[in-house]
């Protein structure tokens, strides 16, 4: 089943549906609620590891990545707090993991705890290496972009908490975790190379 839509040009591949706990059916609501009631504009998205079980049928691990597509991590952590305030519930602890290239970690991420989830939020994101670094040239990326960045095409899938849907920006993804196949997002040596 298709999809249109999507970001920069690209219709990516979607499922209507994939199935939720009812805890995680209550936390996308909060999500959900958090763009509506701060009038965002923002598009919610799970990344990686969780999309790829939930599709297997396995159980959805308890950390759940979140990438935005126009605000960093903090900023939509602090709508989240600013949205539990105006409506009388418990303010949520924020953990700011800071940018550090020099000790590999070059995004910032804001993380918390979400009933029993461990919830990291990161920008979508674009990467460039040069040929003498390890250290990459990271920019605010759209979702096309951040999916061919990942290490594998089954990691490269995307839930749209927004839209409930599956999204596949690589247009293999959803094939090759279908096949069983292991396949990266651009030829082998290039993603390998970005990302050892």
């Amino acid at each position: 089943m298709a999809s249109t839509g999507g970001d920069g040009g690209v219709s990516p591949l979607g499922l209507s549906a994939i199935p939720l706990t009812e805890e995680e059916e209550n936390l996308f609501r909060v999500f959900r609620s958090v763009v509506e009631g701060e009038k965002l504009e923002t598009t919610v998205r799970v990344a990686g590891g969780w999309v790829r079980d939930k599709l297997l049928g396995q159980e959805g691990p308890k950390d759940i990545d979140i990438a935005l597509d126009d605000m960093s991590g903090e900023e939509f952590a602090g709508k989240m707090n600013d949205w539990y305030k105006k409506n009388n519930q418990r303010f949520m602890k924020v953990g700011i993991i800071r940018s550090n290239p020099e000790k590999s970690k070059h995004l910032e991420t804001a993380t918390v705890n979400i009933g029993s989830f461990d919830v990291d939020f990161v920008n979508l994101r674009t990467e460039e290496y040069a040929d003498d670094s390890r250290i990459p040239l990271i920019e605010m990326g759209t979702p096309y972009e951040d999916a061919m960045r990942r290490d594998l095409t089954i990691n490269a899938l995307f839930y749209n908490v927004n839209k409930g849907c599956v999204e596949d920006f690589t247009h293999r993804g959803l094939r090759d975790l279908n096949a069983q196949v292991v396949d990266t997002p651009l030829e082998p040596l290039v993603t390998l190379k970005d990302d050892p």
